[in-house]
């Protein structure tokens, strides 16, 4: 018996998230993307493949995340990609709740040289898990909030959410 996709879709301060899943047979979940109001990319589902009681795990710790109670996720994850994009995708889960990275210091880490800055930022723009591997916390060298795909203004909204951005008065 092979895995079946299901999802989910959770009310946020940021509008409704939609978070797919695979089910094992066994009947395990694992995630495998969570999409933001918007955002391009995201795919048509079919509401009798829609199961809130499987990712019940995932709600909460949304929950509390924008709650401010919960700093880093601990989720089953099953993102689609290939072993460069994975590698770049789980080294996002190594930059602390609440402050910045920049492409070139995510590249450092990854031992690349400055010449791979665009694959990583080619990565980090498929990254099928935004705010589940925290992709937001990459800015430009020079402070200037690049490419999200869920946005810019959401990327502002998430870094500002978790204390690396100060509020700005319009």
């Amino acid at each position: 018996m092979q895995p079946h996709t299901v999802h989910t879709v959770r009310p946020s301060p940021l509008g409704d998230l939609l978070l797919t899943g695979s089910v094992s047979p066994a009947g395990d979940l694992t995630l495998t993307a969570l999409f933001l109001p918007g955002q391009r990319g995201t795919p048509a589902v079919r509401a009798e493949d829609r199961d809130d009681r499987l990712f019940a795990a995932a709600h909460r710790q949304l929950d509390a995340y924008f709650a401010g109670r919960l700093t880093r996720f601990e989720l089953p994850l099953s993102p689609a990609g290939s072993p460069f994009q994975r590698a770049v995708w789980q080294a996002l889960d190594d930059i602390p709740y609440g402050t910045t990275s920049t492409y070139g210091e995510l590249a450092a880490r990854l031992g690349l040289p400055r010449s791979e800055l665009r694959a990583v930022g080619r990565a980090l723009g498929a990254n099928p898990l935004l705010l589940l591997r925290p992709c937001h916390r990459v800015i430009g060298a020079d402070g200037s909030l690049r490419g999200y795909a869920g946005g810019v203004e959401h990327k502002r909204w998430l870094l500002t959410h978790e204390g690396a951005l100060q509020p700005t008065l319009l």
